[in-house]
């Protein structure tokens, strides 16, 4: 069977090549203080900068910044906070790497608006537009990609013993659900991203039946995007209690998405997974 393809607009008239075999890999940033992998925190714009440039090196497709951390039993950040730990950074990457595509991690429709300006290319809402379906509208207005995560609850309790009574339909659901409030913003489906959400709201049972069905959610004819970087399940799957030790469980998950056909994968290590990629995508073109 040959591989979807999908081209998706960019502000400033550029464009998004995703799929056709190849998987994308977007490399983490973010501007937090208490994201659950202490590595890939990056506390000054300098930080950042040179994070975001080791990164491109290494081969990104796809830049993820955020400034508000969404570990379970995580806290809000304000506003005025999360555009000053955004806008600066994201103007002067655009600045040094104009053709780089740049995602901003935000569930906030100022928040994306102000960074889009910035020169931001595309939002990624964990929220799947819970929090503020503004973002939508600000997408549609940009022309910008915009990436849909499923998530069961808040971060400060999603991890509460979550319970679904039928996993993958009640996600199927609420992806319908949420394409069309994007659409009722002016967001057409051809510009929107699915991301099951791994992690969020979820039991390991929940995360590991995801990855198995990925297949599952292509009844949409959309790109997915999946984030199992280092998280959790790995830790307990591989009895590896710290992130800094989940480096080969991430690695074998990069592997199974790319063999799935996968076209963006988010995660910390991006030398070490666009190898693994590379691996797997040469074999399935043999």
């Amino acid at each position: 069977m040959r591989p979807l393809s999908f081209s998706l607009s960019l502000p400033r008239r550029r464009r998004l090549s995703l799929g056709g075999g190849r998987t994308r890999i977007m490399g983490i940033l973010n501007r937090t203080e208490d994201s659950f992998y202490g590595a890939s925190r990056v506390h000054s714009e300098e930080a950042c900068l040179a994070r975001a440039e080791e990164m491109l090196a290494q081969g990104a497709d796809i830049l993820d910044i955020g400034a508000e951390s969404t570990r379970p039993g995580s806290e809000p950040v304000p506003e005025a906070l999360e555009k000053e730990r955004l806008v600066p950074v994201i103007r002067e990457i655009r600045r040094r790497h104009p053709e780089a595509v740049i995602s901003v991690d935000t569930t906030k429709a100022a928040v994306g608006e102000a960074c889009l300006e910035a020169g931001a290319d595309m939002l990624n809402d964990i929220s799947g537009l819970g929090f503020d379906s503004d973002l939508a509208a600000v997408a549609a207005r940009w022309q910008a990609p915009l990436v849909l995560m499923h998530m069961k609850g808040i971060p400060r309790t999603m991890q509460e013993n979550p319970e679904y009574p039928n996993l993958m339909e009640e996600l199927s659901e609420y992806f319908e659900e949420r394409l069309s409030l994007a659409e009722s913003k002016g967001c057409p489906r051809s510009q929107v991203i699915l991301d099951p959400g791994l992690g969020f709201g979820k039991k390991d049972c929940h995360n590991l039946r995801i990855l198995r069905e990925i297949a599952r959610f292509r009844s949409f004819g959309l790109p997915l995007l999946m984030g199992y970087s280092r998280k959790s399940t790995i830790g307990r799957v591989l009895d590896l209690p710290r992130p800094e030790d989940r480096l080969e469980g991430t690695l074998a998950l990069s592997a199974w998405c790319a063999a799935q056909g996968v076209e963006i994968l988010r995660v910390h290590d991006v030398r070490e997974n666009l190898r693994a990629v590379r691996m797997i995508q040469a074999v399935m073109e043999s």
